[in-house]
């Protein structure tokens, strides 16, 4: 069958089990948030489509597990990933510190090239917080990557996030001269010079306008 879209990213989402991987994830692709946590087996993955510059997007994002017995498994998928969101709890310490522990398997497991971009999730739950703002964007700073605090109960900061990190992917592409077909990973996909993002995403069979 002939593919139904222009351009392949592909996006993972990383970090310890708990912080919110999954309700960031279904936050963005449905706008909807459930309070009950069930803990990812492996990866999961959802593809959400659009457009860029009046060429048809695919996002195909996976939600990776977060316990190290499925380390094996999720780091298997780092390779082909044109982007990384490092997500931590900002109400627990732990999550936190853990990051430069996932910033390693990043290093390690890869692309030189990647896209990296760290999430404090739940910044809705002030009276919780234990980690302060300054210390996410200091971390960030660190490793010369983006930095956000986001609420997948509320929606802060979400939608942001994935199109900041898209539009750091497409500023990538255009410093190529001589745009490829890549994309990454055993599927394939098709990267190339963007222009811009359009308007925001519509919320409809997570849809990305």
């Amino acid at each position: 069958m002939a593919k139904t879209y222009d351009y392949l990213f592909k996006l993972l989402l990383i970090g310890d089990s708990g912080v919110g991987k999954t309700k960031i994830l279904v936050r963005f692709s449905d706008d909807t948030f459930k309070s009950t946590f069930i803990s990812t087996i492996g990866i999961d993955f959802k593809i959400c489509t659009g457009e860029l510059e009046g060429k048809k997007i695919k996002l195909q994002i996976g939600d990776t597990a977060g316990q190290e017995r499925f380390g094996t498994i999720t780091t298997t998928y780092y390779r082909g990933a044109m982007g990384i969101m490092l997500v931590y709890d900002i109400t627990a310490v732990k999550s936190f510190e853990n990051i430069k522990k996932w910033l390693g398997n990043v290093k390690e497991y890869a692309a030189e090239d990647v896209v990296r971009m760290i999430l404090g999730n739940k910044c809705d739950m002030t009276d919780e917080r234990k980690v302060k703002k300054e210390k996410g964007e200091m971390l960030a700073a660190e490793h010369g990557i983006k930095f956000m605090e986001t609420s997948a109960k509320t929606g802060q900061g979400v939608e942001e996030a994935f199109l900041t990190l898209a539009r750091d992917i497409k500023a990538k592409m255009d410093q190529k001269s001589d745009p490829v077909e890549s994309g990454g990973g055993s599927s394939g996909g098709v990267t190339a010079t963007v222009q811009r993002l359009t308007d925001r995403p519509r919320r409809s069979c997570c849809t990305l306008m």
